[in-house]
C-alpha cells in the first residue's frame, strides 16, 4: 500500500518563525515512517516556498534555507513548486494531506488554510474561519461575548485612535493592571503590562508595531490555566495543566527562553473546577468554528475561583516544552497518536466539506 505523502509546513514571515521551525521538527520526528512519507517545505521570512531536502536539525535551528536555495538552483525541475497558478509541478503534485506548523500571522490566521482549500488540499488543523477568528483577539472575544462566556473586562482600539482621548476611555473603564496586547500577534509578541496611567502610552505603541488593531485587558490576580482540545464537531478537552513563572507575566521570553518558567500537568485542581474549564473550552472552541486540534487559555482568579476564557491557539506550539501535546499526553495518548488524531481529523473535515 502506498504512504501518503505528508507534507509539513514550518517557518513563515511571522514573528514567531524560529518556534515554528522547532515545532515542525517535533512533529516530524513524531509523524510515523511506516505510513507516512515526509516531505518538508520551508516559509522563510520574505514568504518563499521552498521545499527542502536535508537533516531534520537544520529546521530546528534554523539554518536549512541556504541548501533549499542551492538545491533550487542546482535542479530547478526538481525543488521548483508552483504556489498558486499555472506553470512548474504544483504543490497538490507532490502531497496528498498538508500539516501547516505555523505559529503567527501568514500561517495560523486562515490566509494559508485558504490556499490549501484553493487547491483542495485536506490539511490539519482548523480552517480558515476558525483561524481567522481565533488568531484575531477581537473578534474571537466578540464571539465569546455572545456565547456567553466570561472574559476579564477589555477595551478594543485601533493604532489611528491611540491618544488622550482613548487613554481617557480606558482608564475610565479598566483597572489597574492592564495588559496591552496586539489582536494578531501569538506567544505573547508585543504584550506589555502596565501598572500606572503613566505607562499606557508606551504600551500602546509597542502593540501597534506589530497590529492595527489593539486590545487592552483588566489584570487579574490569577493562576494561569491552560486545556487542549482535539475534534471536529464532537470535540474532546485534554487534562488541565498551569503554567508557573518567575516573570512579571509570561511573556516571551518567559516562555521559550526562562528556566525560572515552569508548566505542570495535570494542574493541582479540584476536580469540579478543571470540570468546568474544560467544558468552556469545548464551548469556545466549537463557538470559534474551530476543528482539528486547538489550546484553550483561561485565568482563574485566586480570591474567587472565578474563571476568565483567555485565548483560543488555533496552532499551538509542538515543541518539547509545548503544552498542547502534554496535555493530551496525559490522557494516556502518545506523541504519535497525538499526531496521527489530528491528521485523521483534518481527512475527516475535508471529506465532510467534500461530502466524500
Amino acid at each position: 500500500m502506498a504512504k501518503t505523502r505528508l507534507a509539513v509546513l514550518f517557518g513563515g514571515k511571522s514573528g514567531e518563525h524560529e518556534i515554528s521551525c522547532i515545532s515542525a521538527t517535533s512533529v516530524i520526528k513524531a509523524v510515523d515512517k511506516e505510513k507516512y512519507d515526509i516531505i518538508t517545505i520551508g516559509i522563510t521570512k520574505k514568504g518563499e516556498w521552498l521545499l527542502y531536502e536535508g537533516p531534520i536539525e537544520n529546521i530546528e535551528n534554523d539554518t536549512w534555507e541556504a541548501k533549499a536555495k542551492a538545491d533550487l538552483a542546482a535542479d530547478p525541475e526538481h525543488f521548483g513548486i508552483t504556489i498558486l497558478g499555472c506553470g512548474g509541478k504544483g504543490l497538490k503534485d507532490i502531497c496528498d494531506f498538508v500539516f501547516p506548523v505555523l505559529h503567527g500571522p501568514n500561517g495560523e490566521d486562515g490566509t494559508v488554510q485558504g490556499v490549501l482549500k484553493l487547491l483542495d488540499i485536506p490539511f490539519a488543523a482548523s480552517g480558515v474561519l476558525g483561524c481567522a477568528l481565533t488568531m484575531d483577539k477581537i473578534a474571537a472575544k466578540d464571539v465569546f461575548k455572545s456565547a456567553g462566556i466570561k472574559q476579564v473586562p477589555y477595551v478594543a482600539l485601533n493604532s489611528t485612535e491611540i491618544g488622550p482621548e482613548i487613554e481617557k476611555k480606558i482608564n475610565d473603564t479598566l483597572v489597574y493592571p492592564l495588559f496591552i496586547k496586539p489582536a494578531n500577534m501569538g506567544s505573547s509578541v508585543g504584550i506589555s503590562k502596565v501598572h500606572d496611567p503613566s505607562g499606557l502610552e508606551a504600551a500602546l505603541k509597542e502593540a501597534a508595531k506589530y497590529d492595527i488593531r489593539i486590545v487592552v485587558e483588566q489584570g487579574v490576580n490569577a493562576r494561569e490555566l491552560e486545556t487542549a482540545v482535539m475534534g471536529n464537531l464532537e470535540p474532546v478537552a485534554g487534562a488541565v495543566g498551569e503554567v508557573l513563572t518567575e516573570a512579571d507575566f509570561y511573556d516571551y521570553e518567559a516562555k521559550y527562553h526562562s528556566s525560572a518558567s515552569r508548566t505542570v500537568v495535570p494542574a493541582d485542581l479540584p476536580k469540579e473546577l478543571s470540570d468546568e474549564i474544560r467544558a468552556e473550552a469545548i464551548k469556545a472552541y466549537l463557538a470559534c468554528n474551530c476543528s482539528g486540534f486547538a489550546r484553550v487559555d483561561f485565568l482563574v482568579d485566586k480570591d474567587s475561583q472565578e474563571i476568565y476564557l483567555n485565548e483560543i491557539n488555533s496552532i499551538p506550539g509542538f515543541t518539547k516544552i509545548s503544552m498542547f501535546p502534554m496535555l493530551f499526553m496525559a490522557t494516556g495518548l502518545t506523541y504519535t497518536e497525538i499526531v496521527e488524531r489530528i491528521i485523521e481529523l483534518g481527512y475527516e473535515r475535508y471529506n465532510a466539506e467534500n461530502q466524500k
